[in-house]
């Protein structure tokens, strides 16, 4: 397959080496060469499988739009741009575009999503969370603590949840659910020892959409598919 890799920081590198890894063809742009997306134009996507983006919020939305109103496909790994997803959405239906965003491409954090789900139905708990990244991060909280926070809300509408956002050096990402009661604490805890677990699962999420009709999926809802 080919990809096209938007975004050449820490994540997107790590995302281009993966898939040379296992035998795609790769090109790469910097937000300096795809400024606005104007680099996104038919010519550049013929023949791409997937565009694979780790950018920025505002720069995600503007390659969002221009590769899905072409109809090819993207996934996205970048967060923070969530307010925009429904316009997203139409512009993939209107166009017969892809999309296959997430707050977390590691299937290790997938996994703690769905943990999480199961601990938040316990009665008698207040929950909190803890998230550590790296000083560069932009957002906080973190798009996989809000992703929590929802999944917690979902099963105790109405209970408050309290995140705490710490940025130090170059951590690559933990998380850390803690569920307290009068008598005991449990926690369940993911953390990171590299990039590489959550660039392996955007290259795998691209491999996946590459063989998928026209759509919008939310990474937890296909990781297992994979």
């Amino acid at each position: 397959m080919l990809f096209l890799v938007l975004g050449m920081g820490k994540t997107g590198s790590l995302v281009a080496e993966v898939s040379r890894e296992r035998g795609h063809g790769v090109r790469a742009m910097d937000i300096n060469e795809n400024s606005r997306a104007a680099a996104l134009t038919a010519p550049t996507l013929a023949g791409v499988d997937a565009v694979i983006d780790f950018t920025t919020a505002e720069a995600a939305v503007e390659n969002m739009r221009a590769v899905l109103a072409l109809g090819c496909r993207i996934v996205v790994g970048t967060t923070g741009w969530y307010a925009q997803l429904d316009a997203m959405k139409a512009i993939a239906e209107r166009r017969s575009g892809s999309l296959l965003y997430g707050t977390n491409f590691s299937i290790g954090v997938q996994k703690l999503f769905r943990l999480t789900a199961e601990l938040a139905r316990l009665d008698g708990y207040a929950f909190s969370i803890i998230e550590t990244h790296h000083t560069t991060k932009l957002d906080a909280p973190s798009g996989t603590a809000i992703t929590l926070k929802e999944i917690i809300a979902a099963a105790r509408p109405g209970d408050e949840v309290e995140v705490t956002s710490y940025r130090v050096g170059d951590a690559k990402g933990e998380h850390i659910v803690r569920a307290a009661s009068k008598y005991d604490v449990i926690e369940l805890r993911h953390d990171a020892f590299s990039r590489r677990g959550f660039a392996l699962g955007a290259v795998r999420a691209a491999e996946w959409l590459a063989h998928q009709p026209p759509g919008v999926w939310d990474f937890r809802e296909v990781f297992d598919r994979l």
